[in-house]
């Protein structure tokens, strides 16, 4: 495909809008239709700077609605999905895993049976080849478990072992996309991700909550011992990766997208600390901006941390190998873990305006 008109699915989240920025920026010749339902997590405010390209359209809508994404796929003219639409918080799957069962399973099989329809069954039914088209799902390196401090990387091909209500809806929606392609012919891709930082990151996740509870002055919350070790990816480095998979990716495969990145969660929070008692002490302004962090305007964020009770089933360890996806598209993280959270902490630092009032939401 040369040009391309793309239906974003949850393109308001997180990693979603840092996503569509990515491609409008890099893509301007293509067109993008975001989809999103604006629960919680969703942010209009996450594409302000967008809302005025001829290139991009903005519908409010569930992904449960299998005619509204019939009418998107056809009066768009849609030939690709990228479909980053989910319930992604653990926590809230395990006191609510019936929203992450309806959105993840039921949504993306919604999603499925609208693009076979389209792409498929509606052409074929006129004596015409099908549309081309990509299907591309957007999914975590969760589903495949957890690891000991010792155990090699999860590949593409490492068996499926979800350990909670999150991770076993986003297994189940891998399974039913890579169903729709062997049983039916749909064009897919699916990319397995480590955990993105950066930018637009709601505020109840790790990196963001310990930057916002450090300028209030509250509690760093640590779960169990802090030893959970995770692989960070910065969320641009995770736009150039799906960008890869989409251009240059094989139908039907997955991919892994890692940032090489192992980081325990207590380092996190002390590089974080760190981090931040340096911007202030270099900063005046900083002090006055944000006049609750006590604890870090006296160069000691670190005094905040706090240990809590560990969440249940939680995983110890996840790790990224993506040689693949380096040996056959040519993927390369372009940030480090210290490049990239110390964007992170200034864009928050510079972005108040945005996070503060989900603080409360």
């Amino acid at each position: 495909m040369n040009n391309k008109t793309l239906l974003v699915t949850g393109g308001a989240g997180f990693i979603g809008a840092n996503f569509v920025l990515y491609w409008l920026e890099k893509n301007p010749q293509d067109k993008v239709v975001v989809l999103d339902a604006l629960t919680y997590a969703g942010n209009r405010e996450n594409l302000v700077s967008v809302e005025d390209n001829p290139k991009f359209k903005f519908v409010h809508g569930d992904i449960c609605d299998t005619d509204l994404v019939e009418s998107l796929l056809q009066g768009d003219e849609v030939n690709t999905i990228v479909h980053f639409a989910a319930e992604s918080h653990v926590d809230r799957s395990i006191t609510g895993p019936d929203a992450f069962i309806e959105t993840n399973i039921l949504g993306t099989y919604s999603l499925l049976k609208a693009a076979k329809k389209v792409w498929l069954d509606e052409p074929a039914s006129q004596g015409n080849k099908p549309i081309e088209h990509r299907f591309h799902h957007v999914s975590t390196d969760e589903v495949y478990g957890t690891l000991s401090a010792t155990d090699p990387a999860f590949t593409e091909d490492t068996a499926y072992a979800p350990n909670s209500p999150y991770s076993a809806s986003k297994a189940a929606s891998d399974h039913l996309v890579r169903a729709y392609h062997h049983t039916y012919g749909l064009e897919v891709t699916t990319s397995n991700c480590s955990n993105n930082y950066g930018p637009y990151h709601f505020p109840e996740k790790l990196i963001p909550l310990i930057i916002a509870n450090i300028l209030h002055d509250k509690p760093l919350p640590i779960y169990g011992d802090g030893q959970q070790i995770r692989d960070w990816l910065y969320v641009e480095d995770h736009a150039r990766g799906i960008e890869l998979v989409l251009n240059t990716g094989s139908i039907g495969e997955n991919y892994n997208i890692g940032g090489h990145n192992e980081w325990a969660n207590i380092d996190i929070v002390k590089e974080i600390c760190s981090i931040m008692n340096s911007r202030f002490s270099s900063n005046d302004a900083l002090a006055n901006k944000y006049p609750d962090a006590k604890s870090v305007m006296s160069g000691n964020a670190e005094s905040l941390i706090t240990y809590v009770t560990d969440r249940a089933g939680h995983d110890r360890r996840y790790a990224i190998d993506a040689t693949k996806t380096k040996n056959e598209l040519g993927y390369k993280p372009v940030e480090s873990f210290e490049t990239g959270i110390n964007k992170t902490v200034d864009w928050y630092l510079t972005n108040d305006n945005w996070w503060k009032p989900l603080l409360s939401s």
